[in-house]
């Protein structure tokens, strides 16, 4: 018997397998719990720790959750357009934090395409571009599973929207599958061979992901080789032996899963399911389970608990990735950089100036272990005696902001406020048999982690605290959501009542009921009582104990000073009047973007809009900081002549925004997606979302700047676009003769990028394939290659070199089942951005061929 849970490392796996009961076989293909793979202790086989991503480890907790670091979001990281920085970044940080986290595998990278920016999770993925999606994945995997953590690649493939993610069929062409869809899965497995993949919740053309055999069988494991797990997305398994005779190894998560023992038992005994098939599922379950142990031991023999550790190394790297990401959009008459030493007044206006918009929202985001918010970086780097003046303007929260220990503190005035879960309640409303006493430092509370005692059918918990004094006689607007019931006293007076009754929520993901509001008037200097009881029991106007248990219990408390907005705009407009320089920072957050729902609009929130124009007609100089991990429109676009675009920049948000404002950092980042003028002009606007259940993808390969240009509608900013503050020259292209006419096909793109303004600056080179007239339509360009030149000094000049293969020159011919490369001419165009060609050439292929596989 093994006597670590890493000796499995040592097994054989066959032997291993042999041995495993039915009972034990069956366990293994189901997890436990939410995060947990199933262990065998009689034959030493260790269960595994998982941890959602992709932007940073968040660990096993949803309760008062581990703090983690948080990356840029994947948008942002695909800004950057440097495949060696995010591979570093998956390296440095977030290797280290699964260890921290005590997870052998990271749920991510996310790399499904934004077909639509209304998408929920838009911010999630890479990019738009197959290619650039594809590349950004292979080093992020590359250099997470060089450090021993396995990546689980998502979501595979097709899922681009969230509304009624489960039952939604996409009717995809086989060709935009192949090309546009499965593109960047395809890339990732070439280069870096993922360790597991995670299916999609949706239909493909018909049938769900989790149960398609030649998605998962003859796709994947045939064409591709993969080797590995394939796992389902959290509650995307909809059946027993469909799923398992896809080749759907692990069912996902452990909570009231298809796989129980009974029900797979009885799938076998009535003929529908193989034993055979169950052993084949669990033998790679348990090859994946040796596999992790030899990779990263010290995770399985470790104590398993969560930890948080960051470094200044940790800062400065994740400062790094964040402001390489920036995209400056315009600069007009050279307004940035700031100078900071010639400011003496600076105001800082905006709704999202003050606010912790890191990330955006569902199973992306996490408890970040600090936020430095634009105001505060930007502040920050100013010289002493700088007059900072700040303006609200107007508000662009979607729910109430979540309140934290920056708000409350407890009755003895410590940060945060004080808990007391209790197993009873009477009938007068006191509470009896408390059993555990705690501190929340935030108050989005998702109590519904399986390995505590929430699973019980009835308990309630008590928050208690104070308000902050503030300095000003204020009207506070409480916002309470819950999953359960729940009440709100403020000075001992009921403020919200959802205990037995509550509005529907937007999203089925966590299951929650619509936010309820409720203003109090808070008066200076006063420190008001604040208590919130809740109760996992759902509510309803039938009695006590009526609604039956909530297994997604959950109480989020927000609030925030009610704004009148018309004096708000005001008081905007007089402080940029008088300022020197004026940032304003506005945008979307986790609310707006998140994982449940899709946006319906483009539009920033509220009177956004309204307060950009007023601002920028007292003061044409004021620099527009925007922060969203997708697109959004921009009706004052022509009177603005700075902005800067910042996407979801996790930890170091401020301080990266500073850097690129005062210059401390060159911007470099591009577009990684279209922002388009009007949603109207979005290729998918006529077929975004269901149709009883069906999900139309009739743009086919026009996904993006493709769509654009071959329509000839000009976007807000095209796909690769972003400015700096030097200038570069693209010279000296040359094409190397094609090694071959077949499938080893390779080529050489040589040019010189010379640096021709005053400052150091980095520039991501682009190059786009133009294919042949043929017998199929093809898209005007597809970008190919791409590098980042780093660093280059005034004046100097750089060699760059991008190679091509047979992805380069091939297209899907969907009527011979193969990938194909015409004879004929192709077109090499090389630029900065999509729409922007430095330099052209040709490329001659004397024959062509054909291929599949990888």
């Amino acid at each position: 018997m093994p006597s670590k849970p890493s000796d499995i490392k040592n097994a054989d796996v066959d032997e291993l397998v042999a041995a495993l009961s039915t009972e034990e076989a069956i366990a293994l293909t189901l997890g436990v719990g939410n995060w947990f793979t199933a262990a065998v202790p009689r034959l030493g086989i260790p269960a595994i720790n998982v941890t959602d991503g992709p932007n940073g480890a968040r660990g096993r907790k949803y309760f008062m959750s581990t703090p983690a670091k948080c990356i840029p979001c994947g948008t942002a990281m695909a800004a950057t357009w440097d495949t060696e920085l995010v591979g570093e970044i998956a390296a440095k940080i977030l290797a280290p934090e699964c260890r921290l986290k005590a997870a052998s595998v990271l749920l991510g990278p996310t790399c499904n395409i934004q077909r639509n920016p209304l998408g929920g999770r838009s911010f999630e993925s890479f990019s738009e571009d197959p290619h650039l999606n594809g590349m950004m994945a292979s080093f992020y995997i590359s250099r997470l599973q060089g450090e021993g953590i396995s990546a689980c690649i998502k979501h595979f493939v097709g899922n681009e929207q969230e509304q009624e993610r489960r039952g939604s069929d996409s009717l995809i062409s086989e060709r935009a599958l192949r090309e546009i869809y499965l593109y960047p899965f395809m890339l990732a497995q070439k280069h870096s061979k993922p360790w597991s993949y995670m299916t999609a919740y949706n239909r493909i053309n018909g049938i769900h992901c989790s149960e398609h055999p030649w998605l998962l069988t003859d796709l994947l494991r045939k064409e591709w080789g993969f080797d590995g797990l394939v796992m389902s997305d959290w509650r995307g398994t909809y059946g027993v032996p469909e799923a398992y005779h896809a080749g759907l190894d692990l069912e996902m998560p452990g909570t009231d899963g298809w796989r129980q023992t009974s029900k797979v038992i009885r799938s076998i005994e009535s003929k529908k399911l193989k034993l055979e098939v169950v052993k084949e599922r669990a033998k790679t379950i348990v090859e994946f389970v040796k596999k992790v142990a030899t990779s990263a031991p010290e995770i399985l023999d470790g104590d398993q608990k969560e930890r948080t550790h960051d470094t200044p190394a940790d800062a400065t790297l994740l400062r790094k990735a964040a402001s390489s990401a920036i995209v400056l959009l315009k600069n007009e008459g050279s307004i940035l950089p700031l100078n900071a030493e010639k400011i003496k007044t600076i105001a800082i206006i905006g709704p999202s100036a003050k606010q912790m918009y890191y990330a955006g929202g569902g199973s992306a985001s996490l408890n970040a272990s600090y936020v430095v918010t634009p105001f505060d970086g930007i502040a920050a780097a100013l010289p002493k005696g700088v007059n900072v003046v700040y303006a609200e303007g107007c508000q662009g929260h979607k729910r109430a902001p979540i309140l934290t220990d920056r708000e409350l503190m407890t009755p003895d005035g410590k940060p945060g406020m004080k808990g007391t879960f209790y197993l009873k309640r009477d009938d007068n409303g006191s509470f009896a048999e408390p059993t555990e006493q705690f501190v929340l430092d935030n108050m989005n509370s998702k109590m519904y982690d399986s390995d505590i005692f929430f699973t019980k059918e009835e308990w309630y918990m008590v928050l208690e605290g104070k308000t902050r004094p503030v300095e000003h006689k204020t009207t506070f607007r409480f916002g309470l959501t819950v999953s359960g019931r729940a009440k709100l006293f403020v000075d001992n007076k009921l403020l919200i009542d959802q205990w037995s009754w509550g509005p529907r929520g937007e999203t089925s993901v966590w299951d929650s009921t619509g936010e309820v509001m409720g203003d109090f008037v808070l008066q200076p200097g006063v420190a008001y009582d604040i208590r919130v009881e809740f109760s996992n029991l759902n509510p309803s106007q039938l009695g006590e104990r009526k609604g039956g248990w909530n297994r997604r219990a959950t109480v989020r408390l927000g609030g925030f000073p009610v704004l009148n907005e018309d004096e708000g705009i005001k008081d905007a407009v007089e402080k940029a009047k008088s300022a020197d320089a004026v940032v304003l920072v506005i945008g979307l957050n986790g609310d707006w973007e998140s994982e449940g729902y899709d946006r319906t609009n483009l539009e920033l929130p509220r009177r956004t809009n309204e307060l950009v124009a007023a601002v920028l007609k007292i003061n044409p100089k004021a620099v527009i900081v925007t922060q969203a991990g997708s697109a959004f429109t921009m009706p004052w676009i022509d009177s603005a002549r700075a902005l800067m675009h910042t996407w979801y920049l996790g930890n170091e948000t401020g301080n990266a925004i500073a850097d690129v404002l005062f210059g401390k950092v060159n911007p470099s980042g591009k577009m990684s997606m279209t922002f388009p003028k009007r949603l109207e002009d979005v290729p998918s606007y006529l077929n975004y979302g269901n149709q009883n259940g069906k999900v139309q993808y009739t743009e086919d390969l026009f996904v993006g700047y493709k769509h654009y240009q071959a329509r000839e509608i000009e976007p807000l900013f095209p796909f690769g676009f972003g400015l700096s503050y030097t200038t570069f020259q693209y010279s000296d292209l040359h094409i190397s003769k094609p090694s071959s006419n077949s499938v080893d096909f390779t080529a050489s793109v040589g040019l010189t990028i010379t640096n021709t303004g005053s400052v150091s600056g980095s520039e991501a080179v682009q190059l786009y394939i133009s294919l042949p007239a043929g017998p199929l339509t093809h898209p005007a360009r597809a970008l190919k290659a791409f590098t980042k030149v780093r660093d280059l000094a005034p004046g100097k000049e750089a060699k760059v070199a991008l190679e091509l293969d047979k992805y380069s020159v091939s297209y899907y011919d969907d009527r011979l089942g193969l990938w194909r490369a015409d004879k004929g001419e192709y077109g090499v165009l090389v630029g900065p951005s999509s729409d922007s060609v430095a330099l052209r050439g040709t490329l001659s292929l004397d024959q062509g061929f054909t291929w599949s596989g990888l």
